[in-house]
Protein backbone atom coordinates (compact mmCIF):
# COMPACT_ATOMS: atom_id res chain seq x y z
CA UNK A 1 0.00 0.00 0.00
CA UNK A 2 1.06 3.20 -1.04
CA UNK A 3 -0.14 6.91 0.30
CA UNK A 4 -1.97 8.68 -2.16
CA UNK A 5 -2.99 12.23 -0.49
CA UNK A 6 -2.95 13.66 2.86
CA UNK A 7 -5.20 15.78 3.93
CA UNK A 8 -7.51 18.24 6.40
CA UNK A 9 -10.06 18.86 4.64
CA UNK A 10 -12.79 16.08 5.29
CA UNK A 11 -14.53 16.68 1.45
CA UNK A 12 -11.49 15.92 -0.36
CA UNK A 13 -11.39 12.39 0.59
CA UNK A 14 -14.61 10.75 0.08
CA UNK A 15 -14.73 13.15 -3.61
CA UNK A 16 -10.80 11.26 -4.35
CA UNK A 17 -11.82 8.04 -3.90
CA UNK A 18 -15.76 8.35 -5.64
CA UNK A 19 -13.21 9.74 -8.47
CA UNK A 20 -11.33 6.36 -8.04
CA UNK A 21 -14.09 3.96 -7.45
CA UNK A 22 -15.69 4.97 -10.96
CA UNK A 23 -12.15 4.42 -12.57
CA UNK A 24 -12.21 0.62 -11.16
CA UNK A 25 -9.31 2.09 -8.78
CA UNK A 26 -9.95 0.75 -4.97
CA UNK A 27 -8.87 3.44 -2.47
CA UNK A 28 -8.42 3.20 1.77
CA UNK A 29 -9.26 5.74 3.99
CA UNK A 30 -6.82 5.90 7.14
CA UNK A 31 -7.29 7.90 9.77
CA UNK A 32 -10.81 9.20 9.41
CA UNK A 33 -11.71 8.90 13.11
CA UNK A 34 -8.53 10.25 14.25
CA UNK A 35 -9.14 13.80 12.25
CA UNK A 36 -12.30 14.41 13.80
CA UNK A 37 -10.86 18.25 14.90
CA UNK A 38 -8.96 18.34 11.75
CA UNK A 39 -5.56 18.78 14.03
CA UNK A 40 -4.52 14.93 12.39
CA UNK A 41 -4.43 14.59 8.77
CA UNK A 42 -6.57 11.83 7.20
CA UNK A 43 -4.67 9.61 4.72
CA UNK A 44 -5.35 7.78 1.53
CA UNK A 45 -3.94 4.79 0.76
CA UNK A 46 -3.52 3.05 -2.91
CA UNK A 47 -2.84 -0.19 -3.75
CA UNK A 48 1.59 0.31 -4.93
CA UNK A 49 0.77 -1.47 -8.84
CA UNK A 50 -2.63 1.39 -9.13
CA UNK A 51 -0.29 4.30 -7.78
CA UNK A 52 0.97 5.77 -10.75
CA UNK A 53 -2.99 5.74 -12.42
CA UNK A 54 -4.61 6.88 -9.48
CA UNK A 55 -2.23 10.41 -8.93
CA UNK A 56 -2.82 10.49 -13.14
CA UNK A 57 -6.47 10.32 -11.83
CA UNK A 58 -6.58 12.63 -9.56
CA UNK A 59 -4.08 15.44 -11.19
CA UNK A 60 -6.65 15.32 -13.98
CA UNK A 61 -9.74 16.34 -11.53
CA UNK A 62 -7.35 18.77 -9.91
CA UNK A 63 -7.19 17.04 -6.65
CA UNK A 64 -3.80 17.65 -5.16
CA UNK A 65 -1.73 14.72 -4.65
CA UNK A 66 1.33 14.19 -2.48
CA UNK A 67 4.47 12.81 -4.71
Amino acid sequence: MKELLRTTDPTVIPFATALLAAEGIEAFPVDVHMSALSIVPQRLLVRDEQLFMAKAILRDNNVPVDD
